[in-house]
């Protein structure tokens, strides 16, 4: 009777401990999938801040460095340069294993995904917002 108890306790803490590693794993899948959806959100974005700049341009060129269309086109350039380097150093800290096969991550690389994860949502703000003032500035 002691052995099948003993059986019984060592499977159900099996068990228990082999959900909670699938448990991690899945979240750390989905906070890679979250970080990764923000990034699919914006990337296409960066076509139109080009059309943007190469629309503010001339006027910016012709009212000076000074302008709100300058800005504006200053501001545009500098998100496109966020995102590139965002990405750049995002593919530096992640292989693809880890960001399209769920590769379990080290506590390390755990820690980096909460900071990227901070830093994307942050390149998806100057993107949105320089795009939203450009085309302010450009419909008057």
């Amino acid at each position: 009777m002691k052995n099948i108890l003993y059986i019984v306790t060592i499977a159900i803490f099996i068990t228990f401990t082999s959900c909670k590693e699938t448990k991690k794993a899945e979240e750390e899948t989905s906070k890679m999938t979250e970080v990764m959806a923000i990034h699919d959100e914006v990337m296409p974005k960066m076509g139109t801040i080009g059309k943007l700049v190469g629309q503010l341009k001339p006027m910016a060129d012709s009212l000076g460095s000074g302008s709100v269309e300058a800005k504006a086109m200053k501001d545009l350039q500098e998100a496109n340069r966020s995102m590139m380097d965002w990405m750049q150093e995002f593919g530096d800290r992640f292989d693809a294993d880890e960001i399209l096969n769920g590769k379990e991550l080290t506590d390390e690389k755990k820690q980096w995904l909460e900071e990227e994860e901070e830093k994307v949502k942050q390149v998806k703000e100057n993107i949105n917002s320089s795009i939203a003032n450009a085309e302010k500035i450009l419909s008057k």
